[in-house]
């Protein structure tokens, strides 16, 4: 006898006691360690072993050290200067995947994944090798000084943005550029209110998603930086070798913060571009 198979539906997983106790124990493991980290950010207590009470003057102090801030200035200038790189890179990329067929283009494609696969301790190790084979000057002057550091990161961060816009442009059918072009509209036009408009959410999704994977990236940074170039991440571990102060548990919170932010705003476009498209 055939036994039928019974379908479940999101409501009968949402009611099963397992899966709520499975992820209930998941949400914990994972976020736990943050919320401990972001509490004892307010500890009066130069160590994290023991509450000693509520204060905020490590943020005080942390505001007033001037090798933090040069470090997060860095950071962001790198993140900036990347991002806006990548954004322009990643969309010409993805505009002359979408609209041209050219020879060896499906090798293209799958070249254009070995950033995103490789492992990052490999990313950062080959461009160690690289910037050392043509002898990469080690410049003195600000931001010139963050140059090799902003080209390992443009080198990763890029195929990301093509990636997303492109599958953005990928459900543009060409029906509706016909028809506007039908409508009188030159291609100029069709590009201006048509085509911008339509991969916008993506492309500002990508943005923020480029500017997180710049800002917080250590391994990478790690292994192209220099004297001259210590950025936010690199600083934290450096200071982390010392020993694990409230000081460090409030950068760690502010730049967590920053990174909340740009994932949610980027997650905000990503789902509003979902939902133009189920229209």
């Amino acid at each position: 006898m055939n036994r039928k198979m019974r379908h479940y539906t999101p409501i009968d997983y949402a009611k099963n006691t397992v899966l709520k106790l499975t992820t209930l124990l998941f949400l914990i493991i994972l976020y736990l360690p943050v919320i401990n980290l972001i509490v004892y950010s307010f500890n009066d207590s130069k160590r994290n072993i023991v509450w000693r009470g509520f204060t905020g003057k490590y943020y005080e102090k942390l505001f007033e050290n001037e090798v933090i801030f040069i470090a997060f200035s860095n950071s962001l200038t790198i993140a900036i200067i990347s991002t806006v790189i990548s954004t322009f890179l990643g969309l010409t990329t993805a505009i002359t995947l979408w609209k041209f067929n050219f020879y060896l283009k499906k090798y293209y494609d799958i070249a254009l994944l070995f950033p995103i696969v490789i492992p990052e301790i490999c990313m950062g190790i080959s461009m160690l090798v690289f910037f050392s084979y043509i002898n990469w000057p080690n410049f003195q002057l600000w931001p010139l000084s963050l140059s090799s550091i902003i080209i390992a990161h443009v080198s990763f961060i890029f195929p990301f943005v093509a990636i997303i816009i492109r599958a953005r442009l990928s459900i543009l059918s060409n029906e509706i550029l016909e028809a506007g072009e039908d409508l009188g509209a030159n291609k100029y036009q069709v590009i201006r209110k048509i085509i911008i408009p339509f991969m916008s959410p993506a492309l500002v999704a990508s943005f923020l998603l480029a500017f997180t994977l710049s800002l917080d990236d250590f391994v990478v940074t790690f292994f192209t930086s220099g004297p001259n170039s210590v950025t936010l991440p690199v600083k934290i571990y450096s200071m982390v070798r010392f020993g694990v102060s409230p000081e460090i548990n409030a950068i760690s919170t502010l730049l967590i913060l920053i990174i909340i932010i740009c994932t949610y705003f980027s997650i905000r476009f990503l789902s509003k571009s979902n939902r133009e498209h189920m229209k």
